[in-house]
């Protein structure tokens, strides 16, 4: 290994957070960060009076590494100090041999090498020794910053994208809430209709013991939670079926398909996806449920995805669900069935289909932009970590 290579370790500082409980969290008092307020910016925050000492205060401008269940590099955007939460590490560079921007990266680049480390089966997590120990291409602080220029440039160009895909998921809600109201005041006194009323059905498959890797073209898959767990069908959240697998077509999931994630934890749980394409060979398991519209039901399934995933009705379906608050929550077909939600007429439900599918055009094309942009960052920082970014 060259000389130019360093551990993690040997260049920054990492500080895990603080097991905050619910016995601590107070309406006043400072910022707990927790994973999902790095993930989700619309994620409340809690708060805490606790006092803890000053290795777990985070300021603005602070690296953050997710290093359990979703794994993530992050510089807090908080205009205050805030407390670190435990399965978080603080990452604080050693200035004089490595630029905290081109650190930020190469952590990046180190978490998608180190996946293939991930430890636990429900609850998986990078384990620190192994994540301290990776090493990286750390050149002298001036091609160090010239690099981070780069890889900042093209990360900003995807950021713009996202935030394009954004906006379009904010124009199909803005759309929905114009054309029908909210689904649970239910303003324009549309009919109420039990949700098992507008099925013909609900599937489920099976979740057998799949192999470590997505299914590759021609082989069965079986999708994972992650395929519906955004709101928006991801066919590349699967994995292998084993050889030999005695495959269920009815459980096959095809274009047009409403899926719904019945089991996952209490703040995931009721997802809801509408499949508009997808690969072949990719089957149901038995923690998504496909409801199946009956032909005479009034609905469309535009309709039906966008009313289920509008938060407040999500709200009141994740209330159906039983389980423990601190693991995974299941929603049985019994109460889901039950569910009463507004109905529309069909004629409006079908121009709202309409102007949706004008608005998911212009999605994917944003989307496809988005995965070149993926490809080209990929790229550029693989270059930057293995010291051929400048080569010609």
């Amino acid at each position: 290994m060259s000389s130019d290579h360093v551990a993690l370790g040997d260049v920054a500082t990492f500080t895990n957070g603080v097991a905050f409980t619910s016995a601590d969290w107070h309406e006043h008092g400072s910022r707990i960060i927790r994973i999902q307020n790095l993930t989700d910016a619309t994620k409340p925050f809690n708060r805490t009076t606790r006092q803890v000492p000053e290795r777990f205060h985070v300021r603005p401008g602070d690296l953050l590494v997710s290093w359990s269940a979703t794994l993530g590099v992050f510089a807090w955007q908080g205009p205050d100090v805030a407390l670190l939460n435990q399965h978080i590490f603080r990452v604080r560079p050693n200035r004089a041999v490595v630029d905290k921007r081109y650190l930020r990266h190469a952590i990046g680049a180190v978490l998608r090498k180190a996946e293939r480390h991930l430890h636990g089966a429900t609850m998986r997590h990078v384990n620190k020794s192994d994540l301290l120990a990776e090493r990286f291409y750390c050149p002298s602080l001036e091609e160090q910053a010239r690099a981070a220029g780069v890889l900042d440039a093209v990360d900003a160009l995807r950021a713009g994208r996202q935030r394009a895909l954004e906006l379009c998921d904010e124009l199909t809600r803005s759309v929905f809430l114009d054309m029908f109201g909210d689904p649970v005041g239910n303003p324009r006194g549309w009919e109420l209709r039990r949700l098992g009323d507008l099925l013909s059905g609900i599937d489920s498959g099976r979740s057998p013991r799949c192999l470590d890797r997505p299914a590759r073209p021609g082989e069965w898959g079986l999708l994972k939670l992650g395929a519906v767990t955004r709101g928006v069908y991801d066919a590349d959240q699967n994995k292998a079926l084993p050889e030999g697998f005695a495959v269920d077509r009815r459980c096959e999931v095809r274009a047009g398909d409403l899926l719904f994630s019945r089991k996952n934890t209490p703040d995931l749980v009721a997802a809801t996806a509408l499949v508009t394409s997808t690969r072949t060979r990719l089957l149901l398991p038995d923690l998504v449920f496909r409801l199946v519209l009956a032909e005479d039901s009034g609905a469309t399934a535009e309709y039906l995805h966008a009313a289920l995933t509008h938060p407040a009705l999500r709200k009141r379906v994740q209330a159906l669900a039983s389980g423990s608050a601190a693991s995974m929550v299941n929603i049985s077909k019994g109460k889901l069935v039950g569910l009463s939600l507004p109905v529309p007429p069909l004629g409006l439900q079908q121009r709202f289909a309409a102007l949706l599918h004008r608005v998911r055009t212009q999605r994917e094309a944003q989307a496809a932009h988005l995965a070149k942009l993926d490809e080209l960052f990929d790229s550029v920082r693989q270059r930057a970590f293995e010291g051929t970014l400048w080569d010609a």
